[in-house]
């Protein structure tokens, strides 16, 4: 059975599903393993590592296409390219599907299965299958390090013959996994760090890692059974502003990470919050493809209001694609391994199973 991957559109996406220290791993589950030529070499994958470590090399996409049997990607190939794909070809990556449902249809009448793993279930067994968290985890580090180089002014606290340099003050807005480690990291770095968010569950999380927990009196937990943050009432986001109004007028570095699965993000931080805001601050809007958590948010500029600089991109990941792609690789590896049927050297799509059910859209 062939497992095959193809190049990405560079310009859009500069991770890969596949890295030489995998490959292994999947020749030892029984798979023969292709890739096109030249597929990691903007990461420093040299074809040669990868054939080293066991992959075949192949010189056409075509080619990959035709011969896979299952075929790992980030994104959906070019529609042009699906009637390339073999019937139950097994097609698995980050697909988005809520947004892409047309063309997973047409996939789906060629009789490829596909599978998205941003549906993977919040359940113990599916951790080490989970890229929403693994790539959220480098993506809030990444957000914090990019917004501190627009900063103008020292991080940690100094104190020199000169006279002492405050702290820079860091507000988190939204604490999942970004949340949590923008968190960490700008503790790290000897900022002070407060966070909010509307899952009181998170409240320790933040304490554990030396941040201040910001809440509205009152609050209750507003999580979903999967983890996420559910929709807050007029009363609560009323409450929320006039919390987040008020602090932001003292905050140096806001990262914003609130999103609500399969919706646009919410709006929290308002155009009245940013002018009441400190000039030389500034927002990193991890939210920002889809919608923003700021009034003012675009993708994959810098918006100055006032004095703050709001700034977001489309993919953050893009600027750490060698280890977001060795945390990907290893979640897709581990998915196939639950999908892959040893013994029978065949794809095994069993519904009982929770993770191949919520995986596979149907």
């Amino acid at each position: 059975m062939i497992i095959g991957s193809i190049s990405e559109k560079k310009e859009l996406e500069k991770r890969v599903a596949l890295v030489p220290d995998i490959i292994k791993k999947y020749t030892n589950l029984g798979f023969e393993v292709q890739i096109l030529k030249g597929y990691g070499d903007h990461l420093g994958f040299s074809d040669e590592s990868f054939n080293n470590a066991g992959a075949k090399i192949i010189s056409t996409t075509d080619e990959v296409l035709k011969n896979s049997n299952v075929l790992i990607q980030l994104d959906l190939i070019d529609e042009n390219s699906f009637t390339l794909l073999n019937k139950e070809t097994t097609l698995i990556g980050s697909f988005d599907s809520s947004q892409n449902m047309e063309k997973i249809k047409k996939l789906k009448l060629i009789g490829v299965n596909v599978f998205s793993l941003e549906l993977l279930p919040r359940i113990t067994r599916a951790q080490s299958m989970d890229i929403l968290s693994s790539q959220a985890n480098l993506a809030g580090y990444k957000a914090v390090i990019e917004a501190f180089a627009y900063f103008q002014k020292a991080i940690p606290m100094m104190m020199t013959a000169a006279g002492t340099v405050p702290a820079a003050k860091v507000l988190v807005v939204g604490a999942g996994v970004a949340g949590l480690q923008a968190v960490a990291t700008a503790k790290r770095m000897g900022a002070v760090v407060f966070a909010t968010d509307v899952r009181m569950a998170s409240k320790e999380q933040v304490e554990s890692l030396g941040g201040k927990f910001l809440t509205v009196e009152g609050a209750e937990n507003l999580e979903t059974e999967g983890g996420y943050a559910k929709e807050t009432t007029d009363d609560f986001k009323k409450k929320q502003e006039e919390l987040l109004s008020e602090t932001l007028k003292k905050i140096d570095i806001v990262i914003c990470t609130a999103l609500i699965p399969g919706k646009k993000a919410p709006l929290i931080i308002k155009d009245n919050m940013i002018k009441n805001m400190q000039p030389g601050s500034v927002i990193y809007d991890l939210a920002a493809i889809q919608g923003g958590n700021t009034a003012n948010t675009q993708v994959d500029q810098i918006i100055d209001v006032n004095g703050v600089k709001i700034m977001g991109e489309k993919n953050i990941l893009n600027k750490l694609p060698v280890s977001s792609s060795n945390l990907y690789a290893k979640n897709l590896f581990n998915f196939v391994s639950n999908l892959y049927d040893k013994d029978n050297k065949k794809i095994n799509i069993n519904l009982e199973d929770e993770i191949i059910n919520k995986t596979l859209v149907k």
